[in-house]
């Protein structure tokens, strides 16, 4: 056997044994090997492939990681239209559409299937011969986006299935994502000051539909199938046989489903999950009842958009009145002021609640909601406590509009808001709540890359006041450093020399390592290469701040974040130490000609929530084709970008007759201008 094919052999063993560790981790809950083990297969897999990109599979497991971002979505066209479910929002709408089901089969004994609604985005698989080669949204209902990169990084969803079958197989399910790591992930965007999902289907629904395979394969996302397209094909008669089949193929199914033979049943199964739902692990809002007899179902027929033998019954929300008795204001990584609400214990979803994020002022400002008022206090998505409202007819005397404060609680250093933001923000680099993570951040790759400075001996030194913020690295030398928990001199010099190595990095990694609001990387490489020093920058970001706002790809919040960090006291401090020390200020090479860029002199506004990016995101790629952002609409627009649930920013684009692209154009015209590089006029016609 010559080398290729034992290293063929071996990337076979490896799919098979890693397939196999992921059923028993994500699906069975019986791991049988560590993650440190399960990596290291999946590291000798990667460097096979790698090496011989001839051995890659299409089933291969490497593609659960994410590939490169892509331009847009493909549209697919569906060969059976993917229908939505009427709702039944109360036992008496249920017991009517029951009662059809009795009066048209002239029977009192009508087999339904029953099983939790999953809140999730709808998705249809296409396998050939057992292997993934198609995944689509349902989109419109016959038209879909296809997202199979993304729906391959999901670790339950099997790449070949078990026993076949041959052909073309259509199976469709939703795309969720579980209420812990829901919690996760907004906490995690919470942290850096970026919007909430207001829901789990909502965090699915973006997560599915970003450009970057790679983000999906970090959010966590479930997959659960529970219909098969063309049953009669493969022999099943009975939505229970065909949950049955899903199972037998290796596919997830929810697995919570029963067979009732009456509404009395059908009532017991709604009764048991209007409390079970709470402790169910993915969100659930309702019960979904199908004709179990799949045979039967034609003499039902369906509407426009839904089937007549199913329906989706719909749980009430359950809601309590509690007292607040305080709103705390904590300060996250990023500096972000969070107000938090108190109240009295309540019971809900299944747990005590005692606290619930108010989000910002403008949120406090629209329910006006004191301390001492009654509120009434939901779970959002069953899952995030919310308040969402105020009983004014209790509200006591005395009780005053609560303002975040403009001094930070912990550091006292100013605490600003910024146009166009929602969030409060202080403005201390050194702050130490935020002490630690900027450390951590400066540290990082994408900024000084200082390697072997990572987070347990950043936790060393600042427990050990050894640290004190970030400047304070190159005070530290290879003596103090050896002096660390598990850390010897050879470990210390190496540290020592990757922190002095460091001083060489480019201008835009020692702006983006600062840590500014609303300035990533991307656009830390622009002003570096637009000022070409630090301390140019921070003379015009202080003393020219309009004439900032006019520069090509930086608007007014960007001038503003700039303008508030350069006139901190203790960031000039900062800068200063940085500088003496040695780190560099100043841009290398020829200034970048951006009158060459595809878009350069076009103004874009953004509003609404956006599903394949972030808007700061989208902004980043508006600038890296030479275009610019504004917070406002005005005649000088020239195009205003519009997601979902948009603003008054759309309203004033249409009066004034400004363009208005769907994200969908967006995205088109953003990738006829990346991959042509045309000028800015024909792009845009």
């Amino acid at each position: 056997m010559n080398d290729l094919e034992s290293l063929r052999e071996r990337a076979g063993k490896l799919r098979e044994e890693l397939t196999r560790h992921a059923l028993l981790y994500y699906v069975e809950d019986a791991p049988e090997i560590s993650d440190f083990q399960y990596d290291a297969l999946m590291r000798e897999l990667q460097d096979i492939e790698k090496a011989n990109p001839e051995l890659v599979t299409a089933d291969s497991p490497t593609h659960r990681i994410g590939g490169a971002p892509r331009e847009g979505f493909v549209k697919v066209t569906h060969e059976a239209p993917m229908m939505s479910l009427d709702n039944a929002l109360n036992r008496e709408e249920l017991l009517s559409f029951y009662s059809r089901l009795q009066e048209t089969m002239h029977t009192d004994s009508v087999e339904v299937l029953c099983e939790p609604k999953i809140d999730g985005l709808a998705v249809s698989l296409v396998y050939e011969d057992g292997l993934l080669m198609l995944g689509s949204t349902r989109g419109d209902g016959r038209t879909g986006e296809d997202v199979t990169a993304n729906l391959r990084t999901i670790k339950t969803l099997p790449l070949r299935l078990k026993e076949g079958p041959a052909g073309r197989f259509e199976v469709r399910g939703e795309v969720c994502i579980d209420k812990k790591s829901f919690a996760a992930l907004n906490a995690a965007r919470e942290e850096k000051g970026e919007s909430l999902f207001a829901n789990p289907r909502n965090a699915a629904a973006g997560s599915l539909r970003t450009l970057d395979p790679r983000e999906t394969a970090k959010r966590g996302l479930k997959i659960y199938l529970y219909q098969i397209v063309e049953p009669e094909r493969f022999g099943v008669e009975t939505q229970a046989a065909m949950l049955d089949r899903i199972v037998s193929l290796g596919l997830p199914m929810q697995g919570a489903q029963r067979l009732c033979r009456n509404i009395s049943e059908v009532n017991a199964y709604l009764d048991e999950w209007e409390n079970k739902r709470f402790e169910h692990p993915i969100d659930t809002d309702g019960v979904v009842v199908k004709l179990n007899d799949i045979t039967l179902r034609p003499l039902f027929g369906t509407t426009a958009k839904a089937p007549k033998w199913a329906i989706a019954y719909k749980f009430p929300p359950e809601e309590k009145v509690t007292q607040l008795r305080a709103i705390e204001v904590t300060v996250g990584r990023t500096g972000v002021l969070t107000p938090t609400a108190v109240f009295d214990p309540v019971h809900l979803a299944g747990t005590v609640v005692r606290r619930a994020g108010l989000h910002n002022q403008d949120e406090i400002d629209r329910m006006d909601v004191r301390v001492g008022d009654f509120v009434r206090v939901h779970k959002a998505g069953e899952i995030i406590p919310e308040i969402s409202g105020v009983d004014l007819s209790k509200r006591p005397a005395g009780a005053v509009p609560f303002r975040i404060p403009s001094e930070c609680p912990v550091c006292g250093s100013a605490a600003v808001r910024l146009p166009g933001e929602a969030a409060v923000k202080c403005t201390n680099s050194a702050c130490p709540a935020q002490m630690k993570e900027r450390i951590i951040y400066f540290a990082s790759r994408s900024a000084m890359d200082i390697t072997g400075l990572g987070e347990k001996i950043i936790d060393q030194l600042v427990e050990k006041d050894m640290l004190h913020d970030y400047a304070g690295i190159y005070a530290l030398n290879a003596e103090e450093l050896a002096s660390l928990d598990r850390m010897g001199m050879r470990s210390a010099q190496n540290l020592a020399g990757a922190i002095e190595r460091s001083k060489q990095r480019p201008l835009g990694a020692v702006i983006n390592a600062l840590g500014i609001s609303n300035i990533g990387e991307k656009t830390a490489n622009d002003l570096a290469a637009r000022y070409r020093s630090l301390r140019e920058l921070e003379r015009v970001s202080r003393e020219e701040e309009e004439k900032l706002e006019l520069a090509d790809g930086i608007g007014p919040v960007l001038a503003k974040s700039l303008h508030a960090w350069f006139s901190e006291p203790h960031n000039q401090q900062l800068l200063s130490r940085l500088e003496a020390a040695g780190v560099n200020f100043y841009e290398s090479g020829e200034e970048t000609d951006r009158s060459s860029l595809p878009w350069h002199g076009l103004k874009f506004v953004l509003t609404g929530e956006l599903s394949s990016m972030t808007r700061s995101e989208a902004g980043g790629k508006i600038r890296l084709m030479g275009g610019d952002t504004s917070e406002s609409v005005s005649k000088k627009t020239d195009f205003v970008v519009v997601g979902s649930a948009p603003g008054s920013k759309y309203a004033k684009a249409v009066k004034l007759g400004v363009a208005i692209l769907t994200e969908e154009e967006f995205l088109k015209k953003l990738n006829e201008a990346e991959q042509n590089n045309s000028p800015a006029a024909e792009v845009m016609k």
